[in-house]
């Protein structure tokens, strides 16, 4: 533990000391302030970094995450970060992304008891309870489990658009859009799920899309 320890503190004086020599007034230009035009929803697994994956700078991408990317509406924790993102910053786009292989979704699949995350993944089994007809008609497991991960977000994506924050956002005439991914751990990519949504004139006209064919 300790040479871990010791690791990353000497891993940040070289991030630093490469930052610096690259531009001498690197951090002193970040901490006047940040305009990020995105606000990352991802899941807290440790796979899946945000700025990494699309090859963002500090300063370009607002993040929150939880287990499973979530949007609940009882989640003050979330409900902030996305008043601070929408309100304060002005981002123009938020991109709920989730992944293949994501343990919560996978242990609500499963009906998994792992402890007091079981209160945070009853959410995700009342997705798959919505779903039931559909994700139990798909025999292959790991189809039904990939298929589950990518309903998970398109429906967080519905929730969000549902907040008053983004209700808001879009009534006064603002310029936001949500998007639906899902990251495959396997391979680095990325997928568009389809749930790209910039007013709530298509919601209803998406979620039909995406769960009636």
């Amino acid at each position: 533990m300790e040479d871990f320890y010791k690791k990353i503190l000497d891993n940040n004086k070289k991030w630093v000391e490469t930052q610096l020599a690259l531009d001498a007034d690197y951090f002193k230009d970040l901490s006047k302030g940040q305009n990020p035009p995105l606000l990352w929803i991802g899941c807290s697994d440790s796979r899946v970094p945000a700025n990494e994956i699309i090859g963002a700078k500090p300063g370009e991408v607002f993040v929150h995450r939880n287990i499973a990317n979530m949007v609940i509406h009882s989640d003050m924790n979330m409900l902030s970060v996305l008043d601070y993102a929408v309100n304060v910053l002005k981002v123009k786009h938020i991109i709920v992304c989730g992944h293949y292989g994501c343990g919560g979704v996978k242990a609500a699949m499963n009906n998994q008891s792992i402890g007091l995350i079981d209160n945070w993944i009853r959410h995700i089994k009342d997705i798959y309870r919505l779903h039931d007809a559909y994700l139990n008609s798909i025999t292959n497991e790991d189809e039904r489990f990939n298929k589950f991960v990518e309903i998970n977000v398109q429906e967080q994506v519905f929730d969000l658009a549902k907040t008053s924050i983004v209700q808001n956002a879009w009534k006064i005439g603002q310029e936001l859009t949500l998007h639906g991914w899902a990251y495959g751990l396997n391979s680095g990519y990325v997928t568009d799920l389809g749930v790209n949504m910039t007013s709530n004139d298509n919601l209803d006209d998406v979620y039909r899309l995406k769960f009636t064919n």
